[in-house]
């Protein structure tokens, strides 16, 4: 997503509620409170996506490590929206809700802007290998990414998780 739109979004209140209200309408975001156990899941499943990033930066899978930092992220993101009664089957409306719920409580502007990060970049690695050139997304990813980023990268998405998880301990205990 560009950042124009980005920063309207958690700039802009009602544009922000009118994004959220179109993806209820469409049956994108659903109101449904996450059980604990869901929620823990998803938690669950981000931890395992970080260990994931290890094992293939030390492979030198560096287009994996990036598509995994996405994930952890994600599954992150998905066990925080479920927190406030919202379970969503987009990446935008995902963003959307976080911004709605959790900007400037408990996450901030930069956190905002690495999921959108992690999304643009899954969004890029998605397309190539889709388009099937296979060696053109390795050569690509070898040449967009140096190890030295995606251990970066890496870096963030672990303290991306471990804050949401953060959150989500602070809420419990309330």
């Amino acid at each position: 997503m560009k950042l124009y739109e980005l920063n309207r979004l958690m700039e802009d209140q009602p544009y922000l509620a009118e994004r959220i209200n179109e993806f209820i309408k469409t049956g994108i975001i659903n109101k449904q409170k996450g059980s604990e156990g869901e929620i823990r899941g998803h938690l669950e499943k981000a931890s395992h996506n970080l260990n994931f990033i290890k094992d293939n930066i030390k492979l030198g899978y560096l287009d994996w490590a990036i598509t995994g930092c996405y994930y952890a992220s994600y599954h992150a993101a998905l066990a925080l929206t479920l927190t406030k009664g919202y379970f969503s089957k987009n990446h935008l409306a995902t963003l959307c809700i976080l911004i709605k719920e959790f900007y400037k409580r408990g996450l901030t502007k930069e956190d905002v802007e690495l999921l959108n990060r992690f999304l643009d970049y899954h969004d890029v690695l998605f397309y190539v290998e889709s388009k099937n050139k296979r060696e053109e997304a390795t050569y690509s990813t070898k040449r967009l990414f140096d190890k030295k980023e995606v251990e970066t990268l890496r870096l963030k998405a672990v303290m991306f998780v471990n804050k949401i998880r953060d959150i989500i301990m602070g809420e419990a205990r309330l």
